[in-house]
């Protein structure tokens, strides 16, 4: 019995692993390297991709660079200077950038969680609404911007035929050549083109939530309002996280859309900053500058999407 006993406390013991051994071998090291090597892909392509863009605007933004000659002197921090304190047009594109991101924000965000909260049952009549909605998203945005120059036309435009018919001819005007609403009218097609890709977003957060607690709410007698207070929108707060955040940046990235609609005008009434970029770089040949302007974009974007994250995150708490 005991030389039995002792022959298997010796098995076991081979059995169980031996914590003995040097944490960094050569072998370990090895293997790691060979793990290292499925990242460099990654690696590569956000360098060149991202990083050494990121340097090289910062460089340029130091310069007077016209993006054709080879030669060019380096000037400090003057672009930026000229920026925040002699450039009318990047301040008047600021102020634009603001008002079609705000509005973008209020009414995607508000839309695409209203028709969430109409579609989010799995029926046959819900997944075709939901692709009817998500249609505008897959179209390019220039095949939208051609669409809409065409509705908002004051002589043949679909908008005006529309208000003429109900009656409420005085409404009829120039949308996107008004410049004090021609930014307006360029929200409204944006959020109009991606309420149904935020949507999606909103659906899966809302089929995530257990419908236990929506059962539990009911048996104590808790109206729509109170579910949707107490359980829905606290619980969606990944999702609206998410749909605000991509909004935002979105929003303030538009490009093609307003290039296409308008260039910029009435009277720089619709340029925003990345138009301004694209007209001082291609159009004015001042690269250097337009450098400048991408960095303090990209500080705003920055700054507006920490903000942003930290509201949010107060609000859950």
């Amino acid at each position: 019995m005991s030389l039995k006993t002792n022959t298997s406390i010796q098995e076991e013991e081979k059995r169980t692993p031996s914590f003995s051994f040097p944490l960094f071998s050569f072998k370990s090291i090895s293997k790691s390297r060979h793990l290292w090597l499925f990242l460099l892909p990654g690696f590569i392509i956000y360098t060149v991709f991202f990083a050494l863009p990121t340097l090289s605007a910062l460089f340029l933004s130091t310069t007077d660079w016209n993006g054709l000659s080879s030669q060019f002197s380096c000037v400090g921090f003057q672009n930026f200077k000229e920026i925040l304190t002699n450039d009318a047009i990047f301040t008047q594109s600021l102020t634009n950038n603001l008002k079609f991101t705000i509005g973008v924000l209020i009414f995607q965000t508000l839309l695409s969680l209203g028709f969430a909260l109409l579609l989010y049952k799995n029926s046959a009549w819900n997944t075709f609404y939901r692709s009817l909605f998500f249609v505008p998203t897959i179209i390019s945005s220039v095949s939208i911007a051609f669409t809409w120059n065409f509705m908002y036309d004051p002589n043949i435009g679909g908008v005006n035929l529309f208000l003429s018919k109900i009656g409420l001819e005085h409404w009829t005007q120039s949308w996107i050549g008004n410049g004090h609403i021609a930014i307006y009218s360029l929200a409204f097609v944006q959020f109009w083109a991606h309420t149904g890709q935020m949507l999606i977003i909103f659906v899966a957060g809302i089929q995530a939530i257990p419908s236990e607690l929506y059962e539990a709410a009911s048996i104590d007698g808790a109206t729509r309002w109170q579910k949707f207070k107490r359980i829905t929108w606290p619980l969606l707060a990944p999702a609206t996280t998410m749909v605000v955040a991509y909004t935002t940046i979105q929003s303030f990235k538009a490009f093609d859309l307003i290039i296409a609609m308008t260039n910029g005008g009435p009277s720089n009434s619709t340029e925003i900053l990345s138009t301004l970029l694209y007209h001082e770089a291609f159009i004015n040949f001042r690269f250097g500058y337009a450098s400048a302007i991408s960095v303090v974009f990209m500080i705003v974007i920055a700054l507006l999407t920490f903000l942003q994250f930290r509201v949010l995150r107060l609000t859950k708490m």
